[in-house]
């Protein structure tokens, strides 16, 4: 088996420390791509974005939060978008995370340079504006020296008091006023690592319960865990896993089943993964298979062998819940977005583009021919471009408003009663 360059230079990275050659082909599919994450917090942004005194109060106070995605009750249209036309892209202004905090007035990007922009809602109208003061963000306290490697997640537990860092191997949990020391609290390094099969992709707080948290790992598998049976959460108390289907195995099957994001929903009772051609949706009192999945770009599956020779197959796509968990959200390839209406069952594709940045201006659903004849107003899977992706989104708290980050833009939709 053959291992990319990808694959090489992402177990490369975990294996030089240790003085060993990678020789395992299925390691370095598992750990491929782990160097593109952030060590900025690209997830979440302690405090600020994730330190409400009740999310399931404020949930109930706004009456549910948001309608659903279907693009059938309701359309979208533009709003806003943030960021330079240019067509030279430096890699430090490449947007790395975005979110709204609790209350959904304030909403946070972070970029690979490192910095942090804060935009503040203005009353009444569903406009964002940067805060005074406050574009250029300066670390108050710099929690050091804990993680080997690259840091993928951080959330913040609903105690508030606490929190979780994420790196391939091991995660960490601290106290916000402790910097200079953690406990680790899962750790899946093993004595020889030439042992190495899989990596942590991804890991969460439960929104209710500060005792628990999920992780997921390159093998497509989430553990629970429960931080009241040990200190070392080394044995998760559930474990979620769908059987794969041995007709449809190949080459790419493991690096496609790939975790690249778990998020709990507002209510406690489900989670959601994001690998590379699906959404799933988990019900935490069951473990042998996912009660929902939704099929984001299916028709990139004949397109494998070359979305892995330009890495593209490494990619780490995000997802989000709206406030009520009806509808899910996350990114595709050629600026695209997909949401699903879990309710009604309905899904569309819509695309972040400066084409439609007129103010109110309706944002039409997109299709992907993949084959015959073309209809109008349709894209061929031929003709999408890989290097217009959207990673990063957000949903407002308690309104259908969104936030999606292209490159080094920010755009931001709502719905047209809004």
């Amino acid at each position: 088996m053959t291992v990319n360059r990808a694959g090489r230079r992402a177990l490369g990275a975990i294996l030089k420390r240790e003085k060993i050659a990678p020789r395992r082909a299925g390691a370095a599919a598992a750990a491929a791509g782990a160097e593109r994450s952030a060590v900025a917090a690209r997830r979440r942004l302690p405090g600020l974005l994730r330190s409400p005194p009740s999310r399931a109060a404020a949930m109930a106070g706004a009456g549910g939060g948001g309608c659903p995605a279907g693009g059938n009750d309701f359309q979208w249209c533009f709003s806003q978008v943030k960021g330079a036309i240019d067509e030279d892209v430096a890699e430090a202004d490449v947007i790395s995370t975005v979110e709204f905090n609790y209350s959904g007035d304030l909403l946070a990007t972070g970029d690979k340079g490192g910095r942090v922009v804060i935009f503040q809602r203005e009353q009444e109208v569903p406009i964002l504006k940067p805060m005074d003061l406050m574009v250029e963000a300066s670390p108050r306290r710099i929690f050091a020296n804990a993680h080997t490697y690259h840091i993928n997640s951080i959330s913040v537990n609903s105690d508030h008091e606490t929190y979780l860092s994420a790196d391939d191997l091991r995660i960490n949990l601290w106290h916000l006023e402790i910097t200079d020391r953690s406990f680790n609290i899962v750790d899946i390094k093993p004595a020889n690592m030439e042992e190495l099969t899989e990596v942590i992709t991804a890991a969460e707080f439960h929104p209710h319960q500060c005792n628990v948290f999920v992780y997921s790992s390159s093998k497509g598998t989430i553990r629970l865990c429960d931080m009241r049976s040990s200190a070392l959460c080394d044995r998760h108390s559930k474990f979620f896993e769908e059987p794969e289907d041995p007709s449809s195995r190949s080459f790419f099957s493991e690096i496609i089943s790939s975790i690249s994001d778990v998020k709990f929903s507002h209510s406690g009772r489900y989670m959601m993964t994001r690998d590379y051609l699906s959404v799933k949706v988990w019900d935490l009192n069951m473990e042998s298979r996912p009660v929902e999945t939704h099929q984001v770009h299916e028709y990139l599956r004949s397109k494998l062998c070359s979305l892995y020779e330009n890495d593209c197959i490494f990619d780490k796509f995000e997802c989000c819940w709206n406030g009520s968990d009806s509808a899910i959200m996350t990114g595709s390839y050629n600026n695209f977005f997909r949401m699903f209406d879990r309710d009604t069952r309905r899904d569309v594709t819509l695309e972040a583009s400066r084409e439609s940045s007129k103010p109110r201006a309706s944002l039409k659903p997109r299709k992907v021919c993949t084959g015959g004849k073309r209809k109008k107003d349709e894209i061929s899977v031929d003709s999408l471009d890989f290097n217009k992706k959207i990673l990063h989104t957000a949903w407002h708290p308690a309104d259908n408003v969104i936030a999606v980050a292209a490159t080094n833009n920010l755009y931001i939709f709502q719905d047209k009663i809004n």
